[in-house]
């Protein structure tokens, strides 16, 4: 939490500045006038201004004005002398916080000082309560309803409660990014900007210098003074995106972040301490790379205090046609095409595709799908055009293949296509009726109980195909 005091005391103000910053555990900046408060109001955004009423050109009910127009949650604390307490009435009508005479006392004060950044972060985070119920907003983008995912979210909005450090594994592909922003929504620090570090995307000296920044000198080009992303990220959460391909040198200087939550900027001698909840990403084997000494074991304990592992496309399919539907509805606003929509067949396709990009692959297969369709009903083949295009001489097959099929026995690549056929043809006479199972039962020629157990052995549930029909 931040506290701006502004008085025209120097002393008074080294005075103040050494009672609260210890006291109330926040940090302190000075004003000596109402012109450099406003500036610091703009720039550096203060949680508490402590201000003296009486001061030259800019006085405290003025700079009052000014906060209030600019921030209504900044809690501002008045200070008045001899003969000035009718001024601290009127301001505290025009919407002060408090007020107290001087002399002061500091124990006095400190609670004072106390009570109002609790009360700007209590503003705050209804603020941002009433603007999640206002539009509607989701904590998390995660799309879907199936069991699996919705553990994960749970997780991860319990996570968004701690501050520890949280390492997200998964494959590419799988919201690792939306597993970020999720636990940070749900965090203390939600009213400030996630800050997001492609860490493959950057070669070694660039990355260093975007993440801790560096004073003018400090190498050939650097001709003024740049705050990394870590400083950029104070009072916020970063996410280190793809941490496993950091080379080791740059390593040992996050470990120390880690440990001290402070960095030196590159051509700098003294450290500056952050106060920034990091989480990490990879989809690489930290372990392996631990072994073959590509990775600091240290500090992988240190990111590992918390951690979750995020669930592929493939193992919660229930939510294909959920997602499906998603991604079609932007697509269609992107690219202006209404009235689109999927064939049962096409949505058969998608939900026993082997996904291998996972979330990023699919998007990537409907945007496509989209933007080329020359009709309003998406067909297979609008979905495949570029997937099991079969043998040469052959046509494709309505069951994809994946060439793992061709390197079992047959009795094992026949049992696993049979079981694709059943999930096919199940899938087909559920989407074919709305979900309805005796429906569904009836038009295959099985009965209602035989149909269910097929459907209890491949784990499908009516309810996400009365959902698709919707």
């Amino acid at each position: 939490m931040r506290l701006l005091i502004v008085d025209d005391e120097v002393d008074l103000l080294n005075l103040l500045k050494k009672v609260l910053s210890q006291k109330c555990a926040c940090e302190v900046s000075l004003a000596a006038n109402g012109a450099q408060a406003q500036q610091l109001v703009d720039s550096w955004h203060p949680d508490v201004v402590l201000t003296d009423i009486i001061m030259p050109e800019i006085d405290g009910m003025k700079l009052l004005n000014f906060i209030q127009a600019t921030d209504t949650s900044i809690s501002t604390i008045i200070m008045t002398g001899y003969g000035t307490v009718e001024l601290a009435v009127k301001a505290l009508k025009n919407g002060a916080y408090d007020f107290f005479e001087k002399p002061f006392d500091n124990d006095k004060i400190s609670r004072v000082v106390k009570r109002a950044l609790e009360r700007t972060r209590l503003l705050r985070e209804n603020q941002r309560l009433q603007k999640q119920v206002l539009n509607n907003c989701n904590p998390t983008d995660f799309i879907g309803n199936s069991k699996a995912l919705r553990q994960t979210v749970e997780l991860l909005t319990r996570y968004g409660e701690s501050d520890a450090t949280l390492l997200i594994r998964g494959q590419s592909g799988t919201g690792k990014e939306v597993a970020a922003r999720t636990v940070h929504l749900a965090s203390k620090r939600s009213a400030k900007k996630m800050i997001t570090v492609n860490c493959p995307a950057l070669p070694e000296p660039i990355l260093e210098s975007e993440l801790f920044g560096y004073c003018k000198g400090a190498f050939t080009g650097a001709d003024r003074d740049k705050d990394g992303l870590f400083l950029e990220a104070d009072g916020s959460t970063i996410l280190l995106d793809e941490i496993a391909d950091i080379p080791v040198s740059l390593q040992t200087k996050l470990l120390r972040v880690l440990q001290e939550k402070e960095f030196q900027p590159l051509g700098q001698t003294k450290t500056i301490k952050v106060d920034v909840r990091i989480l990490a990403s990879t989809n690489q084997n930290l372990e392996e790379k631990i072994a073959r000494g590509e990775f600091r074991e240290d500090l992988y304990y240190r990111l590992n205090v918390m951690s979750i592992v995020l669930p592929s496309l493939n193992e919660i399919r229930e939510d294909i046609p959920l997602l499906a539907i998603h991604f079609l509805k932007k697509f269609e606003a992107e690219y202006g095409r209404n009235g689109l929509s999927f064939s049962n067949e096409s949505l058969q396709y998608l939900i026993h595709r082997t996904w291998k990009g996972n979330v990023r692959e699919f998007q990537n297969t409907i945007n496509k799908a989209v933007l080329l369709a020359t009709d309003t009903v998406l067909t297979p083949a609008d979905l495949c055009s570029t997937f099991n295009k079969g043998l040469p001489g052959h046509p494709s097959s309505d069951i994809p293949i994946s060439e793992k099929t061709y390197e079992t026995t047959y009795k094992q690549a026949k049992e696993e296509l049979l079981s694709r056929f059943t999930i096919n043809y199940l899938n087909h006479e559920l989407l074919s009726h709305g979900g309805n199972v005796s429906a569904a039962a009836k038009s295959s020629g099985m009965e209602r109980q035989a149909f269910q157990r097929l459907m209890r052995k491949y784990s499908l549930k009516s309810d996400h195909f009365k959902q698709s029909a919707q």
